[in-house]
């Protein structure tokens, strides 16, 4: 796997508590304390070199991204597989909850929504191999790190994917805004796959025809649409909140 850049006092911590390989740790020169200081201590237990460096070095490694003094140099990012996200589920005694993304483009959006995912304990996310973000520094540093702590699944065909999720039992809904019911009206219990489309064109067509539902957020301000991670996090929320007042009832 290729080697990459996790740059970050939190997603790097993340990185140690997840007991992830790591190959070399970047300091900047000087700066051992707070938590850059908790983290080379657990850095140097687990016997991680760690190479104290200048900023103009860590500023080329970050590629934009803030580093906050620190930089980790990891094995690319393992993906899962849907049987291993399923498998999860069963583990747990919980009704699978996957997430399926339809082309979003935006790594800051793929980490935002992982972010969310992970604290909502979503089992897994799955996103496409072409014509989409995937995971790498910016999402490591968007999602806090929680990606470290999220399955995630790239597959080469989504529509297939969804089939292969309804032959496994899950319920598949679709955000819409040309949905044919608000979100909060629609039964989102059980065993569901929610998939969240591209930031601009939304869920392709092809996908949509495989839903077996379509929901929408109520949109009443002059803006017609939100943040793909935004609408992400309130359904993913709301389908949490059923579960909660299901085990009530």
């Amino acid at each position: 796997m290729k080697e990459q850049y996790v740059v970050g006092r939190n997603p790097v911590l993340e990185l140690l508590k997840a007991n992830r390989e790591i190959d070399k740790l970047y300091i900047l020169k000087g700066e051992l304390q707070g938590s850059i200081k908790k983290i080379v201590g657990m850095a140097r237990g687990k016997g991680i070199l760690i190479q104290e460096v200048d900023k103009a070095k860590l500023d080329l490694i970050s590629e934009g991204n803030a580093h906050q003094g620190i930089a980790a140099l990891v094995t690319g990012f393992k993906y899962s597989t849907i049987d291993e996200i399923l498998s999860l589920a069963n583990d747990r005694g919980e009704d699978p909850f996957v997430l399926i993304l339809d082309g979003i483009e935006d790594p800051h959006n793929l980490g935002a929504i992982i972010r969310t995912a992970e604290c909502a304990g979503v089992h897994g996310v799955i996103i496409p191999q072409r014509r989409a973000a995937r995971i790498n520094q910016t999402v490591y540093k968007s999602s806090a790190g929680a990606v470290e702590h999220m399955l995630v699944a790239d597959v080469v065909n989504i529509s297939d994917t969804i089939t292969l999720l309804k032959d496994k039992g899950l319920w598949v809904y679709g955000a819409d805004m040309d949905g044919e019911s608000y979100y909060f009206d629609t039964s989102l219990e059980g065993a569901i796959a929610l998939v969240i489309g591209n930031e601009g064109k939304g869920i392709s067509r092809k996908i949509k025809e495989k839903c077996d539902v379509l929901v929408k957020i109520p949109m009443v301000g002059k803006i017609s649409s939100l943040n793909a991670s935004t609408s992400a996090a309130i359904l993913i929320y709301e389908i949490k909140r059923q579960g909660y007042e299901k085990k009530k009832r």
